[in-house]
């Protein structure tokens, strides 16, 4: 699992569920969970001068969300390039397990200097790499 939370009455909008900010924002928090895992953390982005840029992210709403539901985010790997990952979220309502939203990125890894695309470092990517293998299997 990369993210556990509940919805509060405040993320709840003018028809009685919470509002699409509120999933973008539960994905977000997955993802750097996720990333973390990695290697890609806030640390490594400061000391080498990196980031991660989400360039494409596709939000499927499967079923609403209320004040009080408790939703968990599971994340897999699905791609590994030289330069960017394909990744995507799973967010089901605890403890039913009904699937509430999906969400496909891609993300840049890229050099916060001249803000371009580079490769992953090798450590990085070996990562990486063995995690959509055994996402495979």
């Amino acid at each position: 699992m990369t993210y556990l939370g509940t919805v509060y009455p405040q993320q709840i909008d003018h028809m009685g569920h919470m509002n699409v900010q509120y999933y973008a924002s539960m994905f977000d928090q997955a993802t750097w969970a996720f990333l973390s895992e990695f290697g890609i953390t806030s640390e490594y982005m400061k000391a080498n001068r990196k980031g991660m840029a989400a360039v494409d992210q596709r939000t499927k709403y499967r079923r609403e969300v209320f004040a009080g539901d408790v939703l968990e985010v599971r994340t897999r790997l699905l791609e590994v390039k030289e330069k960017a990952i394909r990744f995507a979220h799973t967010m089901k309502r605890r403890p039913l397990g009904q699937v509430i939203a999906t969400s496909e990125l891609v993300g840049v890894h890229f050099d916060a200097r001249t803000h371009k695309a580079c490769p992953f470092p090798a450590d990085v990517r070996k990562r990486l790499s063995a995690s959509v293998k055994r996402h495979r299997s």
